[in-house]
């Protein structure tokens, strides 16, 4: 790969205006000091605050492009909205809230290039988040250790560097539920990690409340990986075996003991009944939630739609028309 060849930063924003003035201001002197031509895609995910107000007037910036989407589609979503207009041959993922410190971005970029990886993921020392986030990103980096076979050890990170034949392949996929750090590893050759510093928010409030924690789960084990299916029917022998050897038990304890001991057990299995049928309502949730996935896609709607890219270039045209029509 070139010395010269270019990077671009592909950060997807929600919300977030207490941090993005702040997010350039840092941003700007690390690609700088690089000596090297880069390009910052901000990709605006139906904020309902300030954001893209804030996102545009950070056009005067000519490294500087902003995608606006029409509404909310979720953080993924807007990445892959923002890969699709990437100009670079290393492609850099980080969120707007500077937990992932942009100084860090020259480590990913060198261990790509030294190392000659396709992907470098990265490991969050002494992690900002409360006990929940941990205790949550530890079930989907196991989960998603068991679903991909790569040993990657921290998914959840979101600065991550990717090759251009990479993002290419993950955009003609045309996944509508999908999880990016995962589906990299079906078109990447070479992986690595490596230790990044992690701090806390700089502003505002956390946008991945506990519903959408559960919906990326789902995301990842729906889309790479039929364990859940395959549980059930195993599950279900199991317990259609369980229940023909309780049911022997029972028929047997009633020879031996009589009636009446059969009826003081009738609580017991109205439990066991309720336990059932609950585990049958679960077994339909995960069902449905196949099915559901099934017709996203059959119904082919985008990912998402890009309502309007804001760029310094565009100001200039825009300016240069209002001029023709005075």
């Amino acid at each position: 790969m070139s010395p010269q060849a270019m990077i671009s930063l592909v950060i997807p924003v929600y919300n977030e205006e207490d941090n993005l003035r702040l997010l350039i201001e840092r941003i700007h002197p690390v690609m700088q000091q690089m000596n090297r031509p880069y390009e910052i895609i901000l990709v605006d995910d139906g904020s309902k605050d300030n954001s893209l107000s804030i996102l545009k007037n950070l056009t005067v910036w000519p490294e500087v492009r902003v995608v606006a989407l029409v509404r909310n589609y979720g953080q993924h979503c807007a990445i892959f909205a923002g890969f699709s207009i990437v100009k670079g041959e290393i492609i850099i993922t980080l969120d707007a809230d500077l937990q992932n410190p942009p100084e860090e971005i020259p480590r990913l970029v060198a261990e790509m290039e030294e190392g000659g990886y396709d992907v470098v993921g990265t490991i969050r020392k002494q992690r900002q988040d409360s006990i929940f986030r941990k205790t949550a990103s530890k079930l989907i980096n196991m989960v998603a250790r068991k679903i991909t076979k790569v040993g990657m050890s921290d998914w959840g990170c979101m600065l991550r560097a990717y090759r251009r034949p990479v993002v290419e392949r993950m955009i003609a996929c045309h996944e509508h539920s999908t999880f990016i750090p995962a589906l990299a590893t079906y078109f990447g050759k070479r992986m690595t990690e490596i230790e990044v510093a992690h701090d806390e928010r700089a502003g505002g409030i956390s946008n991945y409340p506990l519903r959408k924690l559960i919906n990326l789960q789902f995301d990842l084990v729906s889309a790479f990986s039929d364990l859940p299916m395959k549980s059930l029917l195993y599950g279900g022998i199991g317990m259609a075996l369980g229940g023909i050897c309780f049911g022997v038990v029972l028929a047997v304890s009633r020879l031996i003991y009589g009636a009446h001991w059969a009826a003081e057990g009738i609580f017991t299995l109205f439990a066991i009944l309720f336990i059932f049928i609950g585990l049958q309502f679960f077994a339909f949730g995960i069902l449905g939630e196949y099915i559901g996935r099934i017709y996203k896609e059959v119904r082919k709607r985008p990912q998402y739609v890009i309502d309007k890219v804001y760029s310094s270039e565009q100001s200039e045209k825009d300016q240069q028309i209002s001029r023709e029509s005075r």
